[in-house]
C-alpha cells in the first residue's frame, strides 16, 4: 500500500522497478489501477518466482488446504513462516527460506541504491528481528525471517525505503494506527489483532481499533513506520503539493481499503525531530584507561547513538572517570549488561531524556581516490552542516598514501560543487 501511494504521489514505477531488478533475487513487480470503496488508488503487488503474495486470511487457508493434500513427491519443503508475508512459493534448496539478519544486511547492502535508503531498510528489518526475538525469548542474530526474509518482503521494504528517501523530505509524520480488530491466523496458531510481533512494534505509536475484524496493520508495516515516522501526530498546517493512495488487496463495506500519503511543505515552522533516548552512567576509578577505549567500541559497534568519556574526581579524591552512553531505549539492558560485564564500575544511572536532531542524509561523493559519503544536516529542507564521514576519509588516506586532510577536504569541495551543480 506504501508503494502504491508513492507511485500515486509522483514517485517513478521505474525506479522501483531497478530497484527489485538489481537486488537480484528473482522477483518483480505489478503496478495497476484499482476501486477501493469509490476511491482510484495504485496497486503494486510483488510476484516471488511467479507467486504473487496473499492477504494473511488466503494464506493460511491455502496452507490448510495443501495439508490436506496427499505429500508431493518432488523433494521440495514447502517454505515456512512466520507471521509476515503470506507470498505461496517453494523454496529451491533448504536455504532458500532461512535467512537471518546477516544473510539480509549482506542482500542490502550490496543493493546498488542510496546509503540513506540503506539505512532506512536495515533499520526495519532490525526492528522486525527485535521485536520477534522478544517474543519467541532470544537474540536477534538467531530470527530466522521466513516470511520477512522471504523475497516479496526484502522487496517491499527496500522499495518503501527508495521510495521514502527518493522524496528528499525532512520528516515524515504518521496518524494514528488503526490497527482493526478480531483475530488473525499465524504460523505459531491464532492469535488477537494485533499480532504480537505487530503489537510490540507500536509500542510508544498512538493506536486505535475502529472495529474492522480485520487486520489493518502487519508487523512489515508497523516497523515501516518506525523507522520512518518521526511523530505522531493529526493533520500538519502545511501547503499541500502531491497526494497519493495506494490500494491494499481487501475490500471493506466500513472504509475504503487505501493508504493516503500527502506531501508538502510546513509555513513558517522549524520543524526538528525529537526522539527520546537512554543515557547511562558509570563512575570508574579503578580501571585502566585502555580498557575503557575498548568498552567505547563495543558500545559504539552494539549500537549506541554515542559514548563519551569525562575525568572526574571522586570520593576521597580519587581521579576517575564519567562513562556516559546515549542508546535507544530498547537497547539500554544489553547496554548496561555490557558495561557492567567490561569494567570495574559497582552501579550504572539510567535516566530518560528527549532530545532535538536535525534532519540528516549521506551523500556520495567521487574523489581521485575514492567514493566518501557526506553526512549533510538540514532544518526545513535548508542544509546547516555538512562533513565528510571520518572513516571513509581514513581509509582512503592509509590505503592511497595521502595525507587525511587533503582527502577530507577533496570531499568537501566535491560535495559543494555537486551542490552548486543542482
Amino acid at each position: 500500500m506504501l508503494l502504491g501511494a508513492l507511485v500515486d504521489a509522483g514517485v517513478p514505477a521505474r525506479l522501483f522497478e531497478e530497484t527489485v531488478s538489481g537486488l537480484n533475487i528473482g522477483g518483480r513487480l505489478e503496478i495497476s489501477r484499482v476501486n477501493r470503496g469509490g476511491i482510484s488508488a495504485t496497486k503494486v503487488d510483488v510476484y516471488a518466482h511467479s507467486e504473487k503474495d496473499l492477504p494473511r486470511e488466503q494464506y493460511w487457508e491455502q496452507q490448510r488446504a495443501a495439508k490436506s493434500r496427499p505429500t508431493r513427491s518432488q523433494g521440495h519443503d514447502p517454505v515456512q513462516f512466520l507471521e509476515h508475508n503470506y507470498a505461496m512459493q517453494e523454496a529451491s534448496g533448504p536455504h532458500e527460506h532461512k535467512r537471518g539478519l546477516r544473510q539480509i544486511r549482506e542482500i542490502i547492502e550490496k543493493a546498488v541504491i542510496s546509503e540513506s535508503a540503506k539505512a532506512t531498510a536495515l533499520a526495519v528489518f532490525q526492528a522486525l528481528g527485535e521485536a520477534e526475538a522478544k517474543i519467541h525469548n532470544i537474540s536477534a542474530d538467531e530470527v530466522h525471517f521466513h516470511e520477512v526474509g522471504a523475497i516479496d518482503a526484502i522487496i517491499d521494504i527496500v522499495c518503501a525505503a527508495v521510495g521514502l528517501d527518493s522524496l528528499g523530505v525532512d520528516e515524515i509524520i504518521s496518524s494514528s494506527l488503526n490497527v482493526g480488530g478480531g483475530t488473525v491466523d499465524c504460523a505459531h496458531g491464532t492469535f488477537p489483532v494485533p499480532a504480537p510481533a505487530t503489537f510490540e512494534l507500536l509500542k510508544g505509536a498512538p493506536v486505535y481499533s475502529s472495529g474492522i475484524n480485520a487486520e489493518l496493520v502487519t508487523p512489515t508495516g508497523a516497523a515501516i513506520v518506525k523507522a520512518v515516522a518521526r511523530r505522531f501526530a493529526p493533520f500538519p498546517k502545511m501547503k499541500v503539493e502531491k497526494i497519493g493512495y495506494g490500494a491494499g488487496t481487501r475490500e471493506f463495506a466500513e472504509q475504503p481499503n487505501v493508504l493516503r500519503l500527502a506531501i508538502g511543505e510546513t509555513q513558517n515552522v522549524c520543524r526538528v525531530r525529537e526522539e527520546t533516548v537512554t543515557v547511562l552512567e558509570a563512575n570508574v576509578d579503578d580501571s585502566n584507561p585502555q580498557i575503557l577505549g575498548y568498552v567505547m567500541e563495543c558500545l559504539l559497534e552494539k549500537g549506541a547513538l554515542d559514548v563519551f568519556v569525562m575525568p572526574v574526581q571522586m570520593k576521597k579524591n580519587r581521579p576517575g572517570f564519567l562513562l556516559t552512553t546515549l542508546c535507544k531505549p530498547e537497547h539500554a539492558a544489553e547496554m548496561c549488561d555490557l558495561i557492567f560485564r567490561e569494567t570495574t564500575t559497582l552501579g550504572v544511572r539510567r535516566r530518560q531524556e528527549r532530545r532535538q536532531v536535525l534532519a540528516r542524509k549521506w551523500v556520495s561523493v567521487a574523489t581521485p581516490w575514492g567514493d566518501v559519503r557526506v553526512k549533510v544536516a538540514s532544518i526545513n529542507g535548508t542544509i546547516t552542516n555538512y562533513a565528510p564521514e571520518y572513516e571513509d576519509c581514513r581509509r582512503i588516506a592509509s590505503e592511497q598514501h595521502v595525507a587525511l586532510k587533503t582527502v577530507m577536504q577533496e570531499a568537501l569541495d566535491r560535495y559543494l560543487q555537486s551542490k552548486n551543480n543542482n
